[in-house]
């Protein structure tokens, strides 16, 4: 986004910002359901909260296709496991996802909106 762009846009309010936060930080969800948490967390917050404000329901859907694209590289690092090659990628997403989920989070809560790179976007 460019900064033109950006000034025009108000700044979200202190409760969509909160929520655009736990879009993010919901993905830590993947402790307690590992493989579908990562998901089904920013999915919950996404969809509770969409209505709230443009900006919740355009960091939730960022969350979610970031994760939904983990997810699928997780299960292609798996598949590549076979040959050994998997075990250091899947190392490789996990520190990516956890360092990028970290700053949207952070962007979020400060009222910026976050675009993740390497994201899939299914859901528009």
């Amino acid at each position: 986004m460019s900064d033109e762009t950006q000034a025009l846009q108000p700044v979200p309010g202190p409760e969509a910002r909160q929520w655009a936060m736990l879009c993010h930080f919901a993905a830590f969800a993947w402790v307690l359901a590992p493989m579908v948490g990562n998901v089904i967390g920013p999915l919950i917050a996404w969809q509770l909260k969409k209505d709230l404000d443009p900006f919740v329901d355009q960091q939730g859907k960022e969350a979610l296709n970031f994760q939904i694209t983990v997810s699928l590289a997780l299960m292609v690092c798996g598949l590549l496991a076979w040959i050994l090659i998997g075990f250091p990628l899947m190392l490789l997403v996990c520190v990516a996802a956890l360092v990028l989920t970290i700053i949207a989070g952070i962007k979020a809560n400060e009222g910026q909106a976050y675009r993740y790179p390497f994201a899939w976007r299914l859901i528009k």
